[in-house]
């Protein structure tokens, strides 16, 4: 790459160009225009390409919204770590504040849909912000810990109960007792369907009667 500095009236001009173009345009008479300082040769690397952010908004937002949906209380602090990233990516604005129950709540509007997000201030420490945020790292990394888990087991014990009772009932119900009990319940039914009058069975039985007399 070349490079050529001009001297002007209130500054230097400094001009860079490729090889291509020294040969084409600069190469001649350059050096000799009014104000002319210097002239040099240098090798051009192009700079690499940017890093990858470490937390991609779209997952900073995401998770945001995973754990607001926990609503549990081991998250306050993440989540206002992540409200305060997304806020300096321009994802969130803070429109409003209040205080309730001695806490700092902070109203964040999504920037492209609108959507309003409450975010506790926990009133973090110098001492306490690395702490939670390597949290916030693994969070990122693995995702919040499912805790519906924990939350379920109560059901399951419960549920489980239900089948015990079922299982007491059916050993009582095949029990010789109440298997007698339900024989001499049903009993009666049946004795009383047998004596049950029919005409069509009386007229059937007397016709062969008077088959029999003749």
């Amino acid at each position: 790459m070349h490079t050529l500095l001009f001297e002007e009236r209130e500054a230097y001009n400094r001009l860079d160009v490729c090889e291509a173009c020294w040969t084409a345009q600069y190469s001649q008479g350059s050096t000799q225009r009014k104000g002319f300082v210097s002239h040099w040769l240098s090798t051009y690397s192009p700079p690499p390409p940017p890093s990858a952010e470490p937390i991609q908004r779209e997952t900073a937002e995401g998770l945001l919204r995973k754990l607001l949906d926990l609503n549990q209380a081991r998250y306050i602090a993440p989540c206002f770590i992540l409200a305060v990233m997304l806020e300096r990516r321009r994802v969130l604005k803070a429109r409003s504040q209040a205080v309730e129950n001695g806490r700092r709540v902070i109203m964040y509007e999504h920037a492209q849909t609108g959507e309003v997000f409450t975010i506790v201030d926990p009133g973090l420490k110098l001492d306490q912000l690395d702490e939670v945020q390597q949290e916030v790292a693994k969070l990122l990394e693995h995702g919040p810990s499912d805790q519906n888990t924990e939350q379920a087991r109560p059901e399951s014990g419960q549920a489980q109960s239900e089948p015990t009772t079922n299982a007491s009932d059916a050993a009582a119900a095949n029990s010789p007792d109440h298997r007698n009990l339900e024989v001499e319940e049903s009993a009666p039914d049946a004795f009383a369907s047998d004596q049950t009058y029919s005409p069509e069975v009386e007229n059937e039985e007397t016709q062969n009667a008077r088959n029999v007399n003749s």
